[in-house]
């Protein structure tokens, strides 16, 4: 049987412009969430938008939202990401004093909680909470700007990952972000992981929205 693979577009590639447009036509495109990079120009060298921007998106889409804060401290805007309407918040272990407690207040508000991991970061960080959170992002790129090329090495940290959630019997998914296209996205799947963030690809690619998920899907 071959295992489901979900989709989550990031709207970092979208028009900004048209950011009610692109959710809209995300709500028929087959896609299973939201992906909503939040960048602060501290943790990461770029900003994108704040809670006020997503609370006024939120109404335009019923898809999960799955919030990434690329934000230091992360803890203390856990609460307003939280009410603008995030589904899912993952937060970088560098970004806070204690992970465990982030974890406990992202859960403390009924959402799902991730942690991501970037190129250079251990898996090792992760494992004292695996069993706590519900989505690992491996990032397959150095987090900061959109349309950065596919680092291969991060896919042996996928596979030790799916041996040890599988292991371990787990309700954890991996997800990957970073350079996700039509040949990465297979490897990424093949390597173990449950989603696709992609944003170039998907908003830029010759075809409509709808195909391009459902190529990527299907790759």
């Amino acid at each position: 049987m071959t295992k489901s693979i979900k989709i989550a577009p990031s709207i970092l590639s979208s028009d900004f412009s048209k950011l009610g447009e692109v959710l809209e036509e995300l709500n028929q495109s087959g896609a299973e969430m939201v992906h909503v990079d939040v960048m602060d120009g501290h943790f990461v060298p770029n900003i994108t938008f704040g809670p006020p921007v997503i609370k006024k998106i939120r109404k335009y889409s019923d898809l999960p939202f799955d919030v990434h804060l690329m934000i230091a401290p992360v803890h203390k805007y856990i609460k307003d990401f939280a009410d603008a309407g995030a589904d899912i918040i993952t937060v970088h272990p560098e970004a806070t004093d204690n992970l465990l407690q982030t974890i406990e207040l992202i859960k403390s508000l009924g959402k799902k909680a991730g942690v991501s991991l970037n190129p250079n970061t251990s898996l090792e960080s992760i494992f004292p909470v695996l069993h706590l959170i519900d989505l690992t992002l491996i990032m397959s790129v150095n987090p900061g700007f959109g349309g950065q090329k596919f680092m291969p090495e991060v896919l042996s940290k996928v596979k030790i990952l799916r041996q040890k959630i599988d292991e371990e019997n787990l309700k954890v998914e991996i997800e990957i972000d970073g350079g996700i296209d039509f040949d990465t996205g297979k490897l990424a799947k093949e390597a173990g992981v449950d989603i696709l963030v992609s944003g170039t690809t998907l908003f830029a690619g010759n075809d409509d929205l709808k195909k391009n998920i459902k190529k990527l899907r299907n790759c």
